[in-house]
């Protein structure tokens, strides 16, 4: 190799290594601003974050496999009080009518109106927002799971239900410089108890039902 060569080699090789100094430095952790610590939660009223909090809902079709949508622009209060657990409560309303599918076609029949008249399969074209108000919160000694006790009322009728949370996550958003909170759930309903039978049992009477949800801070007043 000549003389050329060789410092033709070096020079590329000086670029390569500060081009990967340069994309190391890019690539660099970004220290997220939540933290899962139950301790850095602090008391108040909190709203909601709808652009963040998501139901979803899952049924069993024809016992070959699950289908699932979502519920978005979920809206509702939630009273933290860490000092007192048990007074701890949430109040969340879930906008039915904008249900989301992968099937344009099941949508459309979970909104469309009743044959002729009659009661819809499912929940008709102006469905009421669904909306779950606790009763009882038990939040475990460390603070990252709750049980949580309380009425849901969807398709105009009210039945006891019972969620399960965990504790995702504190801390200010960077955007809107909030104080918030979140966490992940699940719980199971049967719909022929909110008078949606339509398809049981080849279409799964349980539902289950996951979230997750952010909420925000109210500023005091």
């Amino acid at each position: 190799m000549t003389k050329t060569t060789w410092i033709a080699a070096i020079g590329a090789a000086t670029l390569g290594l500060s081009a990967l100094t340069t994309l190391g430095a890019q690539d660099a952790p970004i220290e997220v601003p939540g933290v899962v610590d139950p301790s850095k939660v602090t008391g108040g009223a909190y709203v909601a974050d709808p652009a963040h909090s998501l139901v979803q809902w899952r049924v069993n079709h024809f016992g070959f496999n699950d289908y699932f949508g979502i519920f978005g622009d979920v809206e509702g209060t939630l009273q933290l009080d860490p000092a007192n657990p048990a007074q701890s409560s949430v109040d969340i309303t879930i906008p039915i009518a904008s249900v989301t599918l992968a099937s344009e076609g099941l949508r459309d029949h979970l909104l469309r109106p009743g044959k002729d008249g009659g009661a819809p399969d499912f929940f008709g074209p102006e469905p009421t927002p669904a909306r779950f108000v606790s009763k009882s919160v038990q939040i475990s000694p460390g603070g990252m799971t709750a049980d949580i006790v309380g009425d849901l009322t969807l398709n105009g009728v009210t039945k006891e239900v019972q969620l399960y949370a965990r504790f995702t996550g504190t801390g200010p958003n960077p955007m809107t410089k909030a104080e918030t909170v979140g966490f992940e759930g699940h719980g199971t309903i049967k719909r022929s108890d909110f008078g949606i039978a339509f398809g049981i049992p080849v279409v799964s009477d349980d539902v289950k039902l996951e979230f997750t949800a952010a909420f925000e801070k109210r500023a005091a007043e």
